[in-house]
C-alpha cells in the first residue's frame, strides 16, 4: 500500500482497460464489466469518477442520473487500498453529485458484502428488499437499499 495522495477526478475513456482488469480480480466469480461496458456508460452521460493515486486508478464509482433518480451502478476500490477511505470518497462524492439534483439514491449490494453495507447505512442509505440470485453467475443474493433525496 503506497501512501502517496489520493485524487478523485472524472473518469477517462483512457481508463477503461484498467477498470476492466481491476474488475476481473474483484469480481471473477460474477460477470465482471468490460472495457467496453466502461466505456458505453461514459459515453452514455452517467457520471463517473476514478480516484487516483499518485496518478494510477485504484479505484471508480458510477451513478446513473434519471429525472426521478439516482442508482449507484458501481464502486470498486483495488484489493490492496480496501480499508483506507477511498470508498468512502467515492461514494461521497457520488452523493454530493445526486444531492445537487434532489434525488434520490438508490443502489443494489452483495448481501455478503458486510463492509459495503456498513458504509452505505452510515451514509443514510437503508434496506428496502432483497433481489434473491442478482448477481450472476455466481447467484449471490442483493439487498436493494436507498437513500432519501438530500435537498439542502
Amino acid at each position: 500500500m503506497s501512501t502517496g495522495t489520493v485524487t478523485i477526478a472524472p473518469l477517462r475513456h483512457e481508463d477503461a482497460p484498467r477498470c476492466a482488469r481491476i474488475e476481473q480480480d474483484l469480481f471473477p466469480g460474477d460477470d465482471p464489466w468490460s472495457e467496453g461496458a466502461f466505456r458505453s456508460e461514459l459515453d452514455n452521460g452517467a457520471f463517473y469518477v476514478g480516484a487516483y493515486l499518485d496518478g494510477v486508478l485504484i479505484g471508480y464509482a458510477g451513478l446513473g442520473l434519471t429525472d426521478f433518480e439516482a442508482s449507484v451502478h458501481t464502486i470498486a476500490v483495488v484489493a490492496g487500498q480496501q480499508g483506507t477511505g477511498v470508498g468512502k470518497a467515492l461514494l461521497r462524492t457520488l452523493l454530493a453529485k445526486a444531492d445537487e439534483t434532489g434525488l434520490p439514491v438508490f443502489l443494489e449490494v452483495r448481501t455478503d458484502n458486510a463492509t459495503a453495507i456498513n458504509l452505505y447505512l452510515a451514509h443514510g442509505f437503508e434496506h428496502l428488499g432483497l433481489r434473491r440470485r442478482y448477481y450472476q453467475p455466481s447467484g449471490a443474493d442483493a439487498y436493494t437499499m436507498g437513500r432519501p433525496a438530500n435537498r439542502d
